[in-house]
């Protein structure tokens, strides 16, 4: 067989749904579709008033200027594997399988508990023996990120089970004396379950779109800071024993490319997905901000009943705020198969991405 793609077999969007289906190189491309979600928070509650004696803030102004009510925090002995875990347990019992049946595990996270990654141990604790496992890294962009990486591994019939978790705990990084951070974030995970179907029925992704740009990066970081010393040899080698620093954020920086680009992102997905905002069901955003929720509610012509949010009770998990939230509006019972779901992250990076998906859980 010829190495080259047959031009009538080339896809220009492959999450277009009229592309699934096609053949490249005698592969069959399937879509994806959710099976189930878990969810797992931090477990020490810190409410709004508790922030009181630690900086200049109050109740009502985190309340009117954010949304958040509360924010849940890993309690001492808990780590990120550990809520990871717990939501992808949680995810595999409400998709009736077993971690056995999982072909790839994928952790999107900023804040491991190992540098290396924690996807492996993830995979370990789940039971999924015989999965290939990997984190990507994309901050509040990571779950919408993880999506579309994971589709494309089922889609092109390489797996057909991916196990997706989005998990972060960026209260480590905090600068508790820094009232433009503290108040906003808390310790979260969620999960998802896909699976590859030949399904010809619109399920799963049904469209995407993802950007960045790195021009933003000094608005929302937690850097590294270098330190060069000497070590005691001959030839007086320095080497950096530098270490990351706390998270420093230009609020209305981010704030300002957040109400531009999500409407935006959403529109150029619903596009993609041959689909307007009219065919949208529920709109979930990253739970970043209250403000931001209405803007792009305004802008999509989406009324708030059908955003779903939690940001009041999590406070922004970051790459856990969008499964967080969507496992628990598939328990509550407010997300059915069949809804359609406009998804949303958006962070640090600068990155953001949008990716329509039709619940089939």
């Amino acid at each position: 067989m010829s190495n080259s793609i047959n031009s009538n077999d080339v896809i220009e969007r492959t999450t277009k749904a009229e592309s699934i289906g096609k053949s490249i190189e005698g592969k069959s491309w399937f879509k994806c579709k959710p099976l189930g979600v878990g969810a797992c928070a931090g477990q020490t509650v810190v409410p709004n008033k508790a922030l009181e004696t630690l900086v200049d803030t109050n109740d009502a102004w985190i309340k009117k200027r954010t949304g958040i009510m509360k924010r849940h925090l890993l309690s001492e002995g808990t780590g990120l594997r550990d809520i990871a875990s717990q939501a992808a347990l949680e995810a595999l019992t409400n998709s009736n399988i077993s971690g056995e049946d999982i072909d790839l595990v994928i952790v999107a996270t900023s804040s491991p508990d190992d540098m290396f990654g924690d996807a492996a141990s993830v995979a370990s604790a789940i039971g999924a023996s015989k999965a290939a496992a990997f984190d990507i890294t994309a901050a509040c962009s990571g779950f919408v990120y993880g999506l579309v990486t994971a589709s494309q591994f089922i889609q092109s019939g390489t797996y057909k089970r991916v196990l997706l978790v989005g998990a972060d705990a960026l209260s480590r990084f905090l600068d508790w004396s820094d009232r433009g951070t503290c108040i906003l974030f808390g310790d979260g995970a969620g999960a998802m379950v896909l699976e590859a179907t030949d399904s010809k029925e619109d399920s799963g992704l049904l469209g995407f779109a993802l950007h960045s740009n790195g021009k933003g990066y000094s608005n929302l970081k937690v850097p590294f800071q270098s330190k060069f010393v000497e070590v005691n040899n001959e030839e007086k080698t320095q080497i950096d024993q530098g270490s990351y620093q706390k998270l420093t954020m230009n609020g209305p920086e981010v704030y300002k490319f957040a109400v531009q680009e999500v409407p935006l992102v959403v529109k150029e997905a619903l596009e993609n997905a041959g689909m307007t905002s009219a065919d949208i069901d529920w709109l979930l955003l990253h739970q970043a901000n209250i403000r931001i929720m209405e803007h792009a509610s305004k802008e999509l012509n989406i009324p708030m009943s059908k955003v779903l949010r939690n940001i009041d009770e999590y406070g922004n998990t970051s790459a856990g705020s969008i499964p967080l939230a969507l496992a628990e509006a598939v328990r509550a019972g407010k997300i059915k198969p069949g809804d359609v779901i406009a998804i949303s992250g958006f962070g640090a990076g600068l990155s953001w991405g949008a990716a329509i998906i039709r619940w089939t859980g």
